[in-house]
């Protein structure tokens, strides 16, 4: 078994609850139920049916309620949609590189998906370019996937842009798919809002933030820290002035906030994490609030 995917596995296995593991499992199970992937025709609305699946404009045509079916597929398909700049290879609050909790948590997903008969693919990119794995089936493919995203999230790569992986995800994604994008701590510009509310016209949608590190921490008091972003050092009296870290961590509360009401607002559900003991069981909780709101 390759090296990122027997991880992945170990993390499941060992460090994470067997009954966490289970309901995860099962959780992953009812995210597609009642839905399918291709439009087929319409017929009258009976009591049952989804709100979501009413065409409105041809129920305003016909005069009474007309909605949208679909053609059931067998296998779905998860599209990991990564923002893999040189951000997501800063430290995470655990210690360990954002890159690795995210490895972990897109790895874990995929791999029940894999488990489930599902595909997955990957859209990784950055402000250097966007890659494209197509989806497949089988564990092989996954490391593979991981492997591209560990690859590409580097110090010396080039900055995020997520929102120029986003751009590609709407040209190019046609068949309804769940998307789980996993992206820096950064805050959800007003652009690049508007780029997932499209997406959430066709698709389901997960999010995962990694967390940053807090630099202004204790822990770190003895540690050379540096911005990824241009390699500058961050003077130690900057840290030490209480000022300036009730200032920092101001900003970072508004940044989160304000990302937080727009993610909500688009009615996606959404996490942060920022180590990797918390990856099984809060992603238990993102799939768990995720089919509780589309009830």
């Amino acid at each position: 078994m390759t090296a990122l995917l027997t991880r992945v596995k170990t993390t499941l296995s060992i460090r994470a609850h067997r009954r966490v593991r289970g309901m995860l499992d099962g959780e992953y199970a009812s995210i597609f139920r009642g839905k399918s992937h291709e439009f087929d025709d319409i017929r009258p609305y009976v009591p049952g049916d989804e709100i979501r699946d009413i065409d409105w404009k041809a129920t305003a045509r016909a005069g009474y309620p007309l909605t949208k079916q679909f053609i059931a597929h067998r296998k779905q398909t998860m599209m990991l949609v990564v923002d893999t700049g040189r951000d997501l290879a800063a430290v995470a609050a655990g210690g360990e590189p954002k890159r690795d909790v995210a490895v972990l948590a897109a790895g874990a997903l995929g791999y029940i998906a894999v488990r489930h008969g599902d595909r997955v693919g990957l859209i990784a990119g950055d402000a250097g370019g966007v890659r494209l794995v197509e989806p497949k089936g089988a564990e092989s493919h996954l490391e593979r996937i991981l492997q591209v995203v560990v690859e590409r999230a580097r110090l010396d790569g080039a900055r995020s842009d997520l929102r120029a992986v986003l751009e590609r995800v709407v040209r190019t994604v046609r068949r309804r798919m769940l998307l789980v994008i996993v992206a820096d701590d950064a805050a959800v510009d007003e652009e690049t809002a508007a780029l997932v509310r499209r997406l959430t016209v066709q698709h389901e949608i997960l999010w995962i933030t990694v967390g940053d590190a807090d630099v202004m921490a204790a822990q770190w008091a003895t540690s050379p820290m540096f911005d990824v972003a241009d390699d500058s050092g961050i003077p130690d009296f900057l840290r030490r002035d209480r000022r300036l870290r009730a200032a920092f961590e101001e900003a970072e509360r508004v940044r989160d906030a304000a990302r937080d009401e727009r993610l909500d607002a688009l009615a996606i559900s959404h996490v942060r994490i920022t180590r990797h003991d918390e990856v099984v069981p809060t992603l238990f909780r993102l799939i768990e609030a995720h089919n509780h709101a589309r009830r």
